[in-house]
Protein backbone atom coordinates (compact mmCIF):
# COMPACT_ATOMS: atom_id res chain seq x y z
CA UNK A 1 0.00 0.00 0.00
CA UNK A 2 2.95 2.24 0.90
CA UNK A 3 4.41 1.75 -2.78
CA UNK A 4 0.73 2.91 -4.20
CA UNK A 5 0.29 5.61 -2.42
CA UNK A 6 4.00 7.26 -3.09
CA UNK A 7 3.09 5.91 -6.79
CA UNK A 8 0.31 8.24 -6.78
CA UNK A 9 1.92 11.38 -4.88
CA UNK A 10 5.35 11.38 -6.89
CA UNK A 11 2.97 10.66 -9.86
CA UNK A 12 0.75 13.48 -8.92
CA UNK A 13 3.94 16.23 -8.64
CA UNK A 14 5.28 15.23 -11.81
CA UNK A 15 2.13 15.75 -13.47
CA UNK A 16 1.98 19.04 -12.31
CA UNK A 17 5.41 19.96 -12.57
CA UNK A 18 5.16 18.51 -16.65
CA UNK A 19 2.53 20.64 -16.88
CA UNK A 20 4.15 24.08 -16.57
CA UNK A 21 3.66 25.21 -20.29
CA UNK A 22 7.15 27.11 -20.46
CA UNK A 23 6.80 28.19 -24.49
CA UNK A 24 3.16 29.30 -23.27
CA UNK A 25 4.07 30.68 -20.54
CA UNK A 26 7.58 32.76 -21.85
CA UNK A 27 5.52 33.51 -25.49
CA UNK A 28 2.39 35.21 -23.53
CA UNK A 29 4.53 36.90 -20.77
CA UNK A 30 7.58 38.43 -22.58
CA UNK A 31 6.25 38.61 -26.48
CA UNK A 32 2.57 38.69 -25.67
CA UNK A 33 2.36 35.14 -28.91
CA UNK A 34 1.04 31.87 -28.29
CA UNK A 35 3.78 29.80 -29.81
CA UNK A 36 0.59 27.02 -30.53
CA UNK A 37 -0.87 29.73 -32.94
CA UNK A 38 2.04 30.21 -34.82
CA UNK A 39 4.91 27.87 -36.96
CA UNK A 40 4.49 24.43 -36.55
CA UNK A 41 2.26 25.37 -33.72
CA UNK A 42 3.73 23.32 -31.02
CA UNK A 43 4.45 24.29 -27.59
CA UNK A 44 8.34 23.60 -27.19
CA UNK A 45 11.96 24.68 -27.77
CA UNK A 46 11.98 24.05 -31.15
CA UNK A 47 9.05 25.89 -32.28
CA UNK A 48 9.91 29.00 -29.62
CA UNK A 49 13.79 29.26 -31.45
CA UNK A 50 11.83 29.83 -34.35
CA UNK A 51 8.77 31.94 -33.56
CA UNK A 52 10.73 33.65 -30.37
CA UNK A 53 14.25 33.27 -31.34
CA UNK A 54 17.36 31.77 -29.69
CA UNK A 55 17.01 33.23 -26.13
CA UNK A 56 13.75 32.74 -25.24
CA UNK A 57 13.80 29.12 -26.82
CA UNK A 58 17.63 28.31 -24.77
CA UNK A 59 15.16 29.58 -21.98
CA UNK A 60 12.35 26.83 -22.76
CA UNK A 61 14.53 24.63 -23.67
CA UNK A 62 16.03 24.42 -19.99
CA UNK A 63 13.18 25.00 -18.41
CA UNK A 64 11.92 21.96 -20.40
CA UNK A 65 14.41 19.64 -19.43
CA UNK A 66 14.83 20.49 -15.73
CA UNK A 67 11.52 19.46 -15.48
CA UNK A 68 11.97 16.00 -16.40
CA UNK A 69 15.51 15.67 -14.34
CA UNK A 70 13.67 17.27 -11.27
CA UNK A 71 10.25 15.20 -11.72
CA UNK A 72 12.76 11.57 -11.44
CA UNK A 73 14.85 13.70 -8.76
CA UNK A 74 11.93 13.89 -5.95
CA UNK A 75 11.86 10.42 -4.89
CA UNK A 76 14.95 9.50 -4.32
CA UNK A 77 15.98 12.64 -2.58
CA UNK A 78 13.05 12.13 -0.93
CA UNK A 79 13.10 8.49 -0.10
CA UNK A 80 17.00 7.77 0.35
CA UNK A 81 16.54 4.31 1.80
CA UNK A 82 15.21 2.15 -1.05
CA UNK A 83 16.11 -0.75 -2.92
CA UNK A 84 16.75 -0.31 -6.63
CA UNK A 85 14.14 -1.83 -7.68
CA UNK A 86 12.02 0.04 -5.66
CA UNK A 87 13.66 3.23 -6.31
CA UNK A 88 13.24 3.25 -10.51
CA UNK A 89 9.95 2.20 -10.35
CA UNK A 90 8.89 4.69 -8.93
CA UNK A 91 11.39 7.43 -10.75
CA UNK A 92 9.92 5.69 -13.72
CA UNK A 93 6.38 6.59 -12.43
CA UNK A 94 7.41 10.13 -12.22
CA UNK A 95 9.56 10.08 -15.39
CA UNK A 96 6.36 9.05 -17.62
CA UNK A 97 3.90 11.56 -15.41
CA UNK A 98 6.36 14.03 -16.23
CA UNK A 99 6.14 13.27 -19.62
CA UNK A 100 2.76 13.25 -19.95
CA UNK A 101 2.05 16.46 -17.95
CA UNK A 102 4.78 18.23 -21.30
CA UNK A 103 2.17 16.80 -23.85
CA UNK A 104 -1.08 17.36 -22.15
CA UNK A 105 -0.55 20.38 -19.48
CA UNK A 106 -2.96 20.70 -16.90
CA UNK A 107 -1.83 24.96 -17.53
CA UNK A 108 -2.78 25.14 -21.28
CA UNK A 109 -5.38 23.59 -21.92
CA UNK A 110 -3.93 20.15 -22.78
CA UNK A 111 -2.05 21.64 -25.57
CA UNK A 112 1.89 21.06 -25.02
CA UNK A 113 4.48 19.85 -26.54
CA UNK A 114 6.26 16.84 -28.36
CA UNK A 115 8.47 15.58 -24.95
CA UNK A 116 12.07 15.80 -26.48
CA UNK A 117 13.22 18.12 -24.24
CA UNK A 118 11.33 17.00 -21.04
CA UNK A 119 12.45 13.09 -22.26
CA UNK A 120 15.87 14.04 -22.52
CA UNK A 121 15.59 15.48 -18.87
CA UNK A 122 14.21 12.32 -17.49
CA UNK A 123 16.71 10.22 -19.08
CA UNK A 124 19.62 12.28 -17.68
CA UNK A 125 17.91 12.03 -13.98
CA UNK A 126 17.83 8.16 -14.52
CA UNK A 127 20.57 6.99 -16.63
CA UNK A 128 23.24 10.30 -17.29
CA UNK A 129 25.54 8.01 -19.64
CA UNK A 130 22.33 6.64 -21.85
CA UNK A 131 21.19 10.41 -22.12
CA UNK A 132 25.00 11.54 -23.06
CA UNK A 133 24.64 9.21 -25.57
CA UNK A 134 21.45 9.70 -26.93
CA UNK A 135 22.42 13.85 -27.09
CA UNK A 136 25.53 12.98 -28.77
CA UNK A 137 23.45 11.23 -31.69
CA UNK A 138 21.08 13.67 -31.50
CA UNK A 139 23.44 16.21 -32.32
CA UNK A 140 25.37 14.55 -35.28
CA UNK A 141 22.05 13.79 -36.95
CA UNK A 142 20.58 17.16 -36.69
CA UNK A 143 23.87 19.33 -37.66
CA UNK A 144 24.04 17.03 -40.49
CA UNK A 145 20.71 17.20 -41.84
CA UNK A 146 19.64 20.41 -40.66
CA UNK A 147 16.24 18.56 -39.12
CA UNK A 148 15.71 18.62 -35.59
CA UNK A 149 12.69 16.70 -35.67
CA UNK A 150 15.28 13.73 -37.40
CA UNK A 151 17.55 14.03 -34.92
CA UNK A 152 14.84 13.39 -31.72
CA UNK A 153 13.56 10.72 -34.21
CA UNK A 154 16.87 9.33 -34.19
CA UNK A 155 17.88 9.44 -31.22
CA UNK A 156 14.40 8.00 -29.62
CA UNK A 157 15.07 5.45 -31.87
CA UNK A 158 18.37 4.20 -30.47
CA UNK A 159 17.42 5.08 -26.70
CA UNK A 160 16.01 1.28 -25.81
CA UNK A 161 18.29 -0.32 -27.58
CA UNK A 162 21.40 1.54 -25.94
CA UNK A 163 19.81 0.85 -22.28
CA UNK A 164 19.86 -2.51 -23.18
CA UNK A 165 22.76 -3.47 -25.60
CA UNK A 166 25.39 -1.11 -24.65
CA UNK A 167 24.65 -0.71 -20.87
CA UNK A 168 23.21 -4.06 -20.78
CA UNK A 169 20.24 -3.27 -18.38
CA UNK A 170 18.38 -6.24 -16.81
CA UNK A 171 15.67 -4.14 -15.13
CA UNK A 172 12.44 -4.83 -17.09
CA UNK A 173 10.94 -1.79 -15.86
CA UNK A 174 13.77 0.39 -17.34
CA UNK A 175 13.75 -1.65 -20.40
CA UNK A 176 9.91 -1.23 -20.86
CA UNK A 177 10.15 2.91 -20.29
CA UNK A 178 12.68 3.23 -22.08
CA UNK A 179 10.80 1.52 -25.38
CA UNK A 180 7.74 3.46 -24.23
CA UNK A 181 9.38 6.38 -24.21
CA UNK A 182 11.30 6.00 -27.32
CA UNK A 183 8.20 4.87 -29.88
CA UNK A 184 5.95 7.90 -27.69
CA UNK A 185 8.55 10.31 -29.22
CA UNK A 186 8.64 8.93 -32.28
CA UNK A 187 4.94 8.66 -32.67
CA UNK A 188 4.21 12.20 -31.93
CA UNK A 189 6.66 13.18 -34.69
CA UNK A 190 4.31 11.47 -37.02
CA UNK A 191 3.56 14.74 -39.41
CA UNK A 192 7.57 15.57 -39.19
CA UNK A 193 8.21 12.40 -40.72
CA UNK A 194 5.66 12.87 -43.58
CA UNK A 195 7.04 16.43 -43.96
CA UNK A 196 10.97 14.94 -44.41
CA UNK A 197 9.46 12.22 -46.85
CA UNK A 198 7.92 15.01 -48.73
CA UNK A 199 10.86 17.52 -48.39
CA UNK A 200 8.61 20.02 -46.94
CA UNK A 201 10.05 19.92 -42.85
CA UNK A 202 11.55 23.15 -42.02
CA UNK A 203 15.36 23.24 -41.45
CA UNK A 204 17.14 24.78 -38.69
CA UNK A 205 20.79 26.25 -38.73
CA UNK A 206 22.51 25.49 -35.44
CA UNK A 207 25.20 27.94 -36.02
CA UNK A 208 23.21 30.65 -38.02
CA UNK A 209 22.80 33.89 -35.75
Amino acid sequence: MTFVIYSLIFGVIAYILGSIPSAVWIGKTFHNIDVREHGSKNAGATNTFRILGKKAGIIVLLMDVFKGIIAVFIPKLILKELSYEIEIQLQLISGICVFLGHLFPLFAQFRGGKGVATSLGIIIGIHPPAAGICFLIFLIVFISSKYVSLGAIVASFFFPLIVFFIFKETSIYLIVFSNVIGITVILTHKKNILRIIHGEENKMNLFKR
